[in-house]
Formats: C-alpha cells, sequence, structure tokens
C-alpha cells in the first residue's frame, strides 16, 4: 500500500539468526550502496542509521509517490542478492547459515518482519534517534558515538556525510 502519512518511520532489521553477517565492513557497504540508490531514485530520505554486525536501525521517510512495500522490497532483495554473490565466492560454508526452507528463494538474509513505528512527534523522534548513535556505545565498540563509523552519529555531531545519503532532521 502506499504510505498515507507523511511522517518519518523507525526500522529496525535483523539478520537472520542474529548471524554476524554485518561483521565485515564491506558487508555494512552493501547496505550502505543499496541505501544510497534508494536515496538517488527518491524513493526515501534516511534521516539516521546505524549498521550493527547482525541488524540495522534507521530512521527514514518513504517517498509518498511509491509503495512502501516496494521500497522494502527493493532494500531486501538488493542486499541479499549482494550477500549472496559475495558470499558463494569467499565463504560457501557462513552462507549455508542463510540456506531457506522456502521455495520461493535459496537464501533468506533478513529475519521477517522488521520492526517499524511511525514517528508522530518530534520528542520520539530525538529518542530513537539517541537510541541508534548510543548503540554501538551500548555494545561497547566505542566510547563516543561519533566514533562509529557506520552511524549516523558524526553527521549530526560535524555536519559531515561520509556516505552521502543523510538528510538532516530539523524537527
Amino acid at each position: 500500500m502506499i504510505q498515507t502519512t507523511n511522517q518519518p518511520e523507525y526500522i529496525t532489521v535483523t539478520i537472520k539468526d542474529w548471524n554476524h553477517l554485518l561483521k565485515e565492513d564491506e558487508n555494512k557497504m552493501i547496505v550502505i550502496d543499496v541505501l544510497r540508490n534508494l536515496v538517488i531514485d527518491e524513493k526515501v530520505e534516511i534521516y539516521a542509521f546505524c549498521i550493527m554486525s547482525n541488524h540495522i536501525h534507521l530512521i527514514w521517510h518513504l517517498s509518498d509517490k511509491t509503495k512502501d512495500s516496494e521500497i522494502r522490497k527493493y532494500f531486501f532483495e538488493n542486499t541479499a542478492k549482494k550477500f549472496k554473490n559475495k558470499l558463494i565466492i569467499e565463504d560457501k560454508v557462513f552462507l549455508e547459515k542463510f540456506k531457506s526452507t522456502q521455495k520461493d528463494r535459496s537464501y533468506h538474509f533478513w529475519k521477517r518482519r522488521p520492526l517499524a513505528i511511525e514517528l508522530f512527534s518530534d520528542p520520539v523522534f530525538k529518542q530513537k534517534l539517541t537510541y541508534i548513535h548510543e548503540n554501538p556505545v551500548t555494545a561497547n565498540l566505542v566510547k563516543n558515538a561519533i566514533d562509529y563509523r557506520f552511524s549516523s552519529a558524526r553527521f549530526y555531531e560535524t555536519g559531515v556525510d561520509e556516505f552521502g545519503i543523510l538528510s538532516n532532521y530539523e524537527g
């Protein structure tokens, strides 16, 4: 269905069985590249993100011109194809952890039914933004949120968008 509100959305997407598929920076870049394509095609605006080793958090605004299911399908299918192609070459043993039992696919990389919450107020938006940025600190990966490369925390502190995917939320 076409998204009927004009609200940003907080979404958490988990790798199947909490496998650490996103531990390598190369795999995190697959996520970044697919998100960048969605931004370039004006399908989404991304306000915040954090890519951890086994899940990602986003605050994005889906285009009113495209069905939200199509945007999600594009994200899941394109990241999955790139993960599969990379693992076929580099790590067939790890690839087997993603073997699917469904007839419509050979592999399944993302857990079904991601958590998605529309953000209807600035306080809720800011709470989710803080949660996203503090995730690597809570996981003891860094002491300061801006030191975690695969997060939008640095962008909100310095204005620098290393990956060219972010829009500033000025709610």
